[in-house]
């Protein structure tokens, strides 16, 4: 046994016991305290929240990147769903982690970040999956700037499409345009995705009609 520890010990078990709580308490002293929840590790990071924020800590207990607010999540998440309802806590995959910004017109959109609390893909997805084997489905917003209202406010166009995604942000494949998504806070609804990676090199995607198809991906 190390000799410190069987010092330590020998005292616990000497001393009285309103003294063995101090002494416990001088051997644990936290590194990192005042949490409200501590995830499991992923790729080596693992997340920790303080009210709405969350940071990352390393193996070694050090906050490597710092609390924020922008980091996506949800107690009421369904882990059942791909998309960002489906996320529980902030988790890194293929290297990134989710995030979101919002428009001017109080619209989130969904990006992600690198280990180092870096932007890495810029938040431009109405609604996307996490990373998995470095691809991921997301619908991007593309937007155009029409000129400014009479109250002197911008006003942007939106159009938007289902795509295909690596991990540099890299459009791999366009899958289907998508239509009827109002960028306004009182009529915008969360857009459902309807495609999803099957296989490598197989994708499914979900018509008008509310039926699959598949296709082959020519990478």
């Amino acid at each position: 046994m190390n000799r410190l520890y069987f010092i330590v010990f020998t005292l616990l078990i000497t001393l009285p016991f309103t003294g063995n709580s101090q002494l416990i308490e001088s051997i644990n002293k936290p590194i990192i305290a005042e949490l409200d929840e501590v995830r499991p590790f992923s790729e080596g990071l693992a997340a920790v929240r303080k009210g709405n924020q969350w940071g990352f800590i390393d193996s070694e207990g050090k906050l490597v990147i710092d609390f924020r607010r922008d980091l996506v999540w949800s107690k009421e998440a369904d882990s059942s769903k791909d998309d960002i309802t489906g996320i529980r806590y902030p988790v890194f995959l293929d290297g990134l982690c989710m995030n979101k910004k919002l428009t001017d017109e109080g619209i989130p959109l969904y990006g992600f970040i690198d280990q180092k609390g870096n932007q890495l893909i810029e938040p431009e997805f109405v609604n996307i999956t996490q990373f998995k084997d470095h691809r991921a489905i997301g619908i991007y917003a593309k937007k155009t700037f029409r000129g400014q209202n009479e109250i002197k406010l911008n006003v942007f166009d939106y159009s938007f499409i289902e795509v295909l995604i690596n991990t540099e942000g890299e459009i791999l494949w366009p899958i289907q345009e998508r239509d009827h998504i109002l960028m306004s806070p009182k009529r915008f609804e969360l857009p459902l995705l309807r495609s999803k990676l099957i296989s490598q090199h197989l994708i499914a995607t979900k018509n008008d009609g509310n039926e699959w198809q598949v296709h082959r991906l020519s990478l």
